[in-house]
Order: structure tokens, then C-alpha cells, then sequence
């Protein structure tokens, strides 16, 4: 047997073990009262901590019972959806201002707004020789764990890494936010050139530029864009800047930073977190998804043939075979999820833009989001209420603007490093306490076995 096969061989063995010696009883959560994915019986989320960052709201309790109500996202108690008006209204590129309302609490006066936007064009650039030793010098073919390498390195970049006053901490993640795009931008540039054997472009960011411009200038060999695209990335960057403390990587931020480490370990572990497709990357099932459907449905148009595939889907006979819908469900949001609305209302003039084709595959789309709520209800015999969420039309949208997929999550990152810096700063003014929460060990103790009596 040769080194390869018996290695391989070693691990088959190894794997076995594992899936055997750690499988627990469902039942086990039951009898513990376990709360599993830290989510209560009724699906809403263990109370863990208090925020005054962000809320999502998409039902009421009353009488100790929850009421669907049309979906609301709150940033430092402003509805994001005046937010994102206010800077339509003025003619301005919004997510600047949301990282700076969800930083310091407060929306800013347009001296204020100028002075940050400035300290963060400035901050753009990645230090010097960066570029080169740790992007170019170690490619990655996925470009989430590109942005988490980028981040830890960032430490060794930095004259005071491990002061953990809050003046200091604030401006590491302002670097960090101003960086996110860079990062993301070369790690797809080098990711081209390594991994496609497609040329590779590196330009040089704008400090004059908003983030989504500067995004889509360093993506692409022209460094043009129209300003409807800039527009639409700008509101895909706000709607994803922040969604509660309880979502997974806000969560992971507020967890690693308790335990008093530096900002760049924490954000690491972030990015990390947002890489899971249980969570940033559900926009690229949605993607996988809407390939095998347009590929097995004939007629777009035709409700009967759609409905048809998409209960073969929910019945794991098509797709995947998970029984899922993707795109279809919020754990929180049940009318309707807002991200999802102004960005499917973007997404239609972008396609307008566009041109013909796009049009046609937004109407599939939006076919899918009105036929999959009644064939959820009836293949898994609920009545819950069932909306679209944002990744229903987030990966539409970056397709239409050019954007190529491996981008999709990292464009989540872009925006969330915003609402990841505020949880961390607000965990090392307010939080105090190492998170520790307890698992219950249901394994028997057993006698030690000397080496010696084992049996092979």
C-alpha cells in the first residue's frame, strides 16, 4: 500500500471513530431543557445580553404569544429605512454615515459626517509592502479566509495592537472598516491571477470615494462603474451593516471580545463565523439554487411548472435534496423582512438597466418569493407565516452588478465590519464578564485502561 493509500486509509479510521464516540440523543436536549442554538422553544433567541446598537423586530408578544407584524431594522433607534431616504433625499452615499451612527450612537452633522468619511478615505491604502507579503505572497482560493489572514496580519502592522482603551480601539476599527473593501478587492485580485490565471488588476483606492465605489473601481480592470451601480451596492452595504447583537458573528465578537483579547483576533473570528453558509454565505445557496431550477424549468412564467419544481425542492426530490427553499424564512422576520424590500425595489431598476434578460430572471425570482410561502405551509403542515428574506434578491442584485460570486459573502463583511466594531466597543465598555455558558456532559465516567491491556 503506498504512503497516500495508507494515509487515507488512517484517516477513514479516524473519522470513524470520531462519528461514533460523539452522535448525542436527541432526546438528551429534551430531558436537560437544552436550549439548542441558544433559541427557545418558540424559536425566539435566548436573552443572553443588552445592546443599544441595533433591534430587529418582526413580531410582538402579547399574552405570551407572538404576533407577526411587518419586519422593522433599527440601527441605534433609527428605522434604517429613513436613513437610507435622508441619503437618497440628499444625494449622498449612506453607509458612511450608518458605520458612523452605529459607532458613536449618534447621526452626525454634515461637518462631523465630512471629517469621518475624509479619516476613512485616508485610511483605505493598506500599509506599506502589505499588498505584496501577505496577499500576493499567499493567495487563497476563497477570499473570506483572504480578509481573516488580512485581519490578524494587520496586528503586526500596527504600533499599538494590544491597548484595549476604547480611544485605541475605535481606531483600529476604523481602519478596519476603511480596509475591509481593500482587503477583499486584492484577495480577489490575487485569487484571479493564482487560482484562474486570469490577469490580475490592482489600483489604487480614491480617499474621495464612498466605499461601494471604491469596491467596484479596485474589482474591475476599467475602474468604472455607472452611478446606479454604485447606488445599489452603497444600499446593500447599509442593509447588511447590522442586524442585532444575537446574530452569529455579532455574537462570536461579543463572546471573543469578553475573553480581553486584541480587536484584530476578534474580528478574525468574525469573519470566520460570516464565512458559514448558515449565515453570509446563504446568498450563494440561493444562487446554487435559482441555477438548478432554471435549468429543470422550462417556462419562467408558467406558475404551475415553478410550483411544481419548488415542491419537488421542499420535498428533498429536487435541488439539494435539504428540503429547503433558500431565500424563504427569517428566524425573526415573518410579514416581511425590509432588507429584502428595498433591495428587491433596487434590484428592478438596476435590471431596467441592465436590459432584457435580467428583467425576465427578477420576474422568476419574484414568482418564487410569492408561490413558496402556501408550498412551505403545506409540504411541512404549518401555518407559520413565511416572508422572503435578504438573500433572496442579494445574489440577483451582485450579479447584475457584474460581481462575481466568490465576492458575495466578503461584500457581506464589507458592510458587517461596521456593525462587528460597535458590538466590540460596547462589550468592552459595558460587558465585563467572560461569556461562559454551560454544556451538560451526558458520557459516563469509565475506568482507565493501562496501554498495555487494551485491546487492538
Amino acid at each position: 500500500m503506498t504512503s497516500k493509500n495508507s494515509d487515507a486509509a488512517l484517516l477513514k479510521r479516524l473519522e470513524k471513530l470520531a462519528v461514533h464516540n460523539d452522535p448525542i440523543n436527541p432526546e438528551l436536549y429534551k430531558t436537560y431543557d437544552v436550549k439548542r442554538g441558544l433559541r427557545n422553544a418558540n424559536g425566539t433567541g435566548v436573552l443572553v445580553g443588552l445592546t443599544r446598537i441595533g433591534d430587529v423586530v418582526g413580531y410582538e408578544i402579547k399574552d405570551g404569544q407572538k404576533i407577526a407584524i411587518p419586519g422593522r431594522l433599527i440601527y441605534r433607534g433609527y428605522n434604517v429605512e429613513d436613513l437610507i431616504a435622508d441619503a437618497e433625499k440628499n444625494k449622498q452615499f449612506g453607509y458612511e454615515q450608518c458605520a458612523y451612527l452605529l459607532l458613536f450612537g449618534e447621526l452626525p452633522t454634515q461637518d462631523k459626517l465630512d471629517t469621518f468619511k475624509q479619516f476613512l478615505g485616508e485610511c483605505r491604502s493598506l500599509p506599506e509592502h502589505f499588498t505584496e507579503d501577505m496577499i500576493m505572497k499567499a493567495p487563497s482560493s476563497d477570499i473570506m479566509n483572504k480578509i481573516a489572514r488580512g485581519v490578524l496580519a494587520s496586528y503586526s502592522y500596527d504600533e499599538n495592537p494590544e491597548d484595549r482603551s476604547v480611544g485605541n480601539i475605535v481606531r483600529q476599527c476604523i481602519e478596519l472598516i476603511a480596509r475591509f473593501s481593500t482587503l477583499a478587492s486584492y484577495g480577489y485580485q490575487a485569487k484571479r491571477r493564482y487560482y484562474d490565471n486570469k490577469s490580475m488588476f490592482i489600483h489604487n483606492p480614491k480617499a474621495e470615494l464612498s466605499t461601494a465605489e471604491n469596491f467596484l473601481r479596485l474589482i474591475r480592470s476599467d475602474k468604472t462603474y455607472s452611478k446606479l451601480e454604485a447606488e445599489t451596492l452603497d444600499l446593500a452595504l447599509i442593509l447588511h451593516a447590522e442586524h442585532g447583537g444575537g446574530n452569529n458573528s455579532s455574537l462570536t465578537v461579543h463572546v471573543v471580545s469578553s475573553a480581553d483579547t486584541d480587536t484584530y483576533s476578534a474580528m478574525a473570528a468574525a469573519v470566520g463565523s460570516l464565512k458559514g453558509r448558515r449565515h453570509g454565505g446563504a446568498n450563494i445557496k440561493v444562487m446554487e439554487m435559482m441555477d438548478d431550477i432554471k435549468a429543470n424549468v422550462k417556462d419562467w412564467t408558467s406558475e404551475k411548472e415553478v410550483g411544481n419544481y419548488l415542491k419537488k425542492i421542499a420535498l428533498k426530490e429536487a435541488g439539494d435534496r435539504s428540503g429547503l427553499i433558500y431565500g424563504m424564512g427569517h428566524a425573526i422576520y415573518t410579514i416581511s423582512d425590509p432588507r429584502e424590500v428595498l433591495l428587491k425595489a433596487k434590484a428592478k431598476k438596476l435590471a431596467r438597466e441592465k436590459g432584457e434578460g435580467f428583467v425576465e430572471e427578477l420576474a422568476l425570482y419574484e414568482l418564487i418569493e410569492k408561490l413558496s410561502p402556501a408550498i412551505i405551509q403545506e409540504v411541512h403542515k404549518s401555518d407559520k407565516s413565511i416572508c422572503a428574506n435578504v438573500d433572496m434578491y442579494s445574489g440577483l442584485v451582485y450579479s447584475m452588478l457584474n460581481i462575481p460570486r466568490e465576492l458575495f459573502t466578503p461584500i457581506f463583511a464589507i458592510s458587517r465590519i461596521a456593525g462587528w466594531s460597535a458590538h466590540r466597543i460596547e462589550e468592552i465598555v459595558s460587558g465585563g464578564r467572560i461569556y461562559r455558558p454551560a454544556y451538560k456532559n451526558v458520557s459516563k465516567e469509565r475506568e482507565y485502561v493501562p496501554i498495555k491491556e487494551r485491546k487492538k
